[in-house]
């Protein structure tokens, strides 16, 4: 799945000002993470098992 594809939010750890924030996008594989003010950069993903 390419990250175009992904439904990418605003994580409630983002901070307040709009400066430092982090998206993240869930799939039934894995938990993306991106930089909002980087979204063409490399983003990680976290698996979801156990």
């Amino acid at each position: 799945m390419s990250t175009t594809e992904l439904a990418w939010f605003k994580s409630s750890y983002s901070g307040s000002q709009g400066d430092s924030c982090v998206e993240a996008a869930a799939t039934q594989q894995a938990v993306h993470v991106r930089d909002s003010k980087g979204i063409a950069l490399p983003h990680f993903a976290v698996g979801r098992d156990g």
